[in-house]
């Protein structure tokens, strides 16, 4: 299949396949999938094709405003991942039984005397892992909060740490579709039906739930229940729930609170890692925000690999064998991980992140939100990490609103919203996240709010 230009149109035979080939792979999405397919891509700019419809076939020149769930920070085909390829692919393919030449090359790079990461988690008091995925990630490091308090020599609870099986997360908050972490999800959707983590003592977990954000709520739950928690597990921002960021602050009292009460923190920085004006959000104007786990990912794998990596105090381990994977830190994953790391570096991309998001958040704010009050409530994020909470009226046709942006040439993804939350808090309700490659400038910004903005003008014309 050679695809035509944008304006041009495939031929009759390679849309069929198209729509063929999406028949073919699971539907996660109960039927609601996007009619549309990526056919060639570069950069900002994707090209993609209706499946249905009068324009279907028709090569649509879109801007990709999402970075495939936030995960592609140079766009796509970026000519700096090139030859990380061939390097990694040539310095072999050992698991982690076995050192890496590229493996070493990257930690040394990261964790090493000098390195890019040293000052906040330095080699001798740090170690790291990596996995496929983001939630592999999460499991790992739930893991590793769990075994704290076991003794492995006896195979039972440690000693003082009986009372210690509660992990404390957040309203609205997203760590993944797994089994050991839909019960940190406090939506029912995601966790009936599935069968429940064990909740017989001494190994049973409990999962306690508070609003984001909110330090009173805060710290009253360490006064009551502080002695019972086993970890914290936090998004510094949180994704799914709307891009919602915490007041100043925040953040580092939750992890004085951790100290405080003798429990565990763990980051889940998959998705702001990279994207709020620095590599970790688990920052403030005080500097980095302590953690005892952090898990980053998405980005980390530039668009080209999936792949997570999770950072932990050296005191943090599991059983022997228990955390043998097949994907930890391979040498093509870090091959491409530190060429792409080292280009975003050299081009400070992440520091420019800062200004420019501010810049695109004050863009949303006068040129879609005050023009549509009626779908668009208000805009919140940081750097190239950003959300419009809808309306009611905006999420019923939530479907519709997309393919319009789409057909405007945009691509942008929608968060499901914190919903309804306790203690009287309003109901949020979902968010477009506008979350694109870091290698977009200001004039790629600007392009990319004219096309929301054209997009939700024919919905509204068009009655939804």
């Amino acid at each position: 299949m050679r695809p035509p230009a944008p304006g041009g149109r495939l031929e009759p035979g390679d849309l069929d396949r198209l729509r063929a080939g999406q028949a073919l792979q699971m539907d996660h999405y109960g039927g609601g999938r996007l009619p549309f397919a990526c056919v060639q891509a570069k950069g900002l700019v994707q090209h993609m094709v209706p499946l249905d419809g009068d324009d279907a076939g028709q090569v649509l020149e879109v801007m990709d405003a999402s970075g495939g769930y936030a995960s592609a920070c140079l766009g796509a085909a970026h000519p700096c991942l090139q030859p990380a390829f061939r390097d990694g692919l040539e310095r072999g393919y050992v698991t982690d039984e076995l050192g890496s030449l590229e493996r070493t090359l990257l930690l040394e790079e990261l964790f090493g005397p000098g390195g890019r990461w040293a000052d906040r988690f330095p080699g001798t008091a740090y170690h790291a892992s990596g996995r496929n995925s983001g939630s592999e990630g999460l499991e790992l490091a739930l893991r590793l909060a769990l075994e704290s308090g076991f003794d492995r020599r006896r195979l039972s609870v440690k000693a003082g740490r009986e009372a210690r099986r509660t992990v404390l997360a957040f309203e609205g908050a997203w760590h993944g579709w797994t089994g050991g972490l839909v019960p940190l999800l406090n939506r029912r959707h995601y966790r009936l039906g599935l069968p429940p983590l064990s909740t017989e003592p001494p190994y049973h977990l409990d999962v306690a739930f508070l609003p984001f954000g909110e330090p009173e709520l805060l710290e009253r739950f360490f006064a009551e229940q502080g002695s019972k928690l086993s970890a914290v597990i936090v998004e510094p921002i949180q994704g799914d729930a709307g891009i919602l960021v915490p007041p100043p602050g925040y953040l580092r009292r939750l992890a004085g609170l951790c100290r405080e009460h003798d429990v565990l923190l763990i980051a889940d920085e998959v998705l702001t890692f990279a994207k709020t004006g620095r590599f970790f959000a688990m920052t403030d104007e005080e500097g980095a925000i302590p953690t005892d786990v952090t898990v980053i990912g998405k980005s980390l794998g530039m668009g080209a690999v999936s792949t997570s990596m999770v950072i932990a105090r050296r005191e943090l381990s599991v059983r022997s064998s228990g955390a043998v994977s097949t994907s930890d830190l391979r040498p093509l994953t870090c091959s491409l991980m530190r060429s792409g790391l080292r280009y975003l570096a050299e081009e400070r991309l992440i520091e420019r992140a800062g200004p420019l998001g501010a810049e695109l958040r004050e863009r949303l704010r006068k040129d879609v939100v005050e023009v549509f009050p009626e779908l668009f409530q208000e805009v919140r994020g940081l750097g190239y990490m950003n959300g419009i909470e809808l309306t009611e009226r905006a999420s019923v046709g939530l479907t519709a609103l997309r393919r319009r942006l789409l057909e405007a040439g945009v691509f942008v993804e929608f968060m499901a919203g914190a919903g309804r939350r306790t203690h009287g808090l309003r109901y949020m309700f979902p968010a477009m996240r506008i979350a694109p490659p870091l290698i977009a400038g200001e004039d790629d910004l600007r392009r990319i709010v004219e096309r929301i903005r054209e997009g939700t003008r024919r919905f509204v014309e068009a009655g939804r």
